[in-house]
């Protein structure tokens, strides 16, 4: 289904990409994919990347990802997949 969001960390961005494409995939990003980069951010804390992580989970985290991280558009992209 286009138009999800994912929100996660890695150590490697690039196998993550893999890993979601790859039509072996069996879990969550399967219905998802392909998947591609909005925005990321580089932590050189896995602490810190943790918990931004789980901050953009949480509804504030959501509005302010919604605000300031989602470019124009992507946000109109978005929108029409929800209208489906």
């Amino acid at each position: 289904m286009p138009g999800a969001i994912y929100k996660g960390f890695t150590s490697d961005l690039k196998e993550r990409f893999k890993q979601h494409n790859d039509p072996k995939n069996k879990g969550y990003t399967k219905k998802y994919a392909p998947w591609d980069t909005e925005t990321y951010f580089a932590f050189s804390d896995l602490q810190k990347a943790k918990k931004f992580e789980l901050y953009l989970k949480s509804s504030s985290g959501h509005a302010f990802m919604n605000k300031h991280l989602l470019s124009e558009d992507f946000k109109r992209a978005l929108a029409k997949f929800k209208q489906s």
